[in-house]
């Protein structure tokens, strides 16, 4: 009976060169785009046109001119607002399973009931993380980085958040004079959950001069033992300027990953070795090039959420 070979042995261009080759010309022959967050692994970092966290990506998704395609390295609410901002182009996302529970824990109805409960005329804001129909439902979204600038530029008393609590927290921390009302009660990203003092405390013990920066997704507690609180790309930029020799970051592993990558002088720790997303993990080189060289998985919005959403999207834009 012949030997079976492995999958991997019969596809040598599984290996990462290869990959890498194969993907940069697919890019150059279908005219695409590649774009990746910040928590995607090393490698699909390394094939991306643009890095970054979810503003960032909105604008680059908004200002694609000469491609035809986008790859969306991310999870699916990222690549539907790169769809909503750019329907012109193909928006592929490598793969269509590559969810996120907390853009699922607000809902448009939830949303409704919320207008019902506060106010009409009460601003709702949700958090890019979240579905193309709750953006429709709101009146404009935000993200880690601008949610604190949006919020004020409101000018309003209260206002209706959704659906990361801790981001809520954060935000109202930093402007007491507004009544910010998270709902869900408990929405929240499970990775940036993780975090306990115990671990960060520990970090500090064996790095005493380091520094601890955490996401606004963190959970109060570690917010407040935190040197800095920022976005993955205030993270970023801190870690690509500063001084300091050791940092230890309270978000995903894959920033960590990146910024030690690019400054390898430096020492960059996760808060907690299991501070991973799963989903984000499930994009592989070998499907952005499956994403590429089949066109699959494409992002489709309906016309009438998109441009709902888009309004709720380009209003951010604006204030931030």
């Amino acid at each position: 009976m012949p030997r079976k070979t492995s999958e991997k042995s019969q596809s040598p261009s599984n290996s990462v060169a290869q990959l890498e080759e194969e993907i940069k010309e697919l890019r150059e022959k279908k005219n695409a785009v590649i774009l990746a967050h910040n928590y995607q692994r090393i490698e699909v970092q390394a094939v991306a046109d643009l890095l970054g966290d979810s503003l960032g990506l909105s604008r680059a998704a908004k200002e694609v001119e000469d491609a035809d395609i986008i790859v969306f390295a991310g999870v699916y609410f990222m690549a539907e607002t790169a769809k909503i901002v750019s329907p012109e182009r193909k928006v592929l996302i490598p793969d269509k399973n590559a969810g996120c529970p907390l853009a699922n824990q607000c809902s448009a109805d939830m949303i409704k009931k919320a207008r019902k409960k506060y106010g009409e005329d009460i601003p709702v804001i949700v958090y890019v993380n979240t579905t193309a129909e709750t953006k429709a439902a709101a009146d404009l979204t935000c993200t880690s980085s601008n949610s604190v600038k949006v919020i004020k530029q409101l000018n309003a008393k209260r206002v209706i958040f959704g659906p990361d609590r801790n981001l809520a927290h954060y935000a109202q921390q930093q402007l007491p004079e507004v009544e910010i009302i998270p709902i869900p009660e408990d929405g929240h990203c499970y990775v940036h959950r993780r975090f306990d003092v115990q671990s960060i405390q520990q970090l500090k013990a064996r790095y005493p001069d380091a520094v601890v920066f955490a996401h606004p997704e963190c959970n109060p507690d570690i917010q407040d033992i935190s040197d800095y609180v920022g976005s993955t790309s205030a993270m970023y930029d801190f870690g690509m300027t500063t001084d300091v020799d050791t940092i230890i970051l309270a978000t995903e592993k894959g920033l960590v990953d990146r910024l030690n990558k690019e400054r390898p002088e430096k020492r960059f720790l996760v808060a907690k070795q299991t501070a991973i997303c799963y989903n984000m993990k499930k994009i592989t080189l070998k499907k952005v090039r499956d994403a590429l060289l089949k066109e699959q998985f494409e992002v489709i919005v309906p016309e009438n959420i998109r441009l709902e959403a888009e309004k709720a999207i380009e209003r951010m834009l604006e204030l931030s």
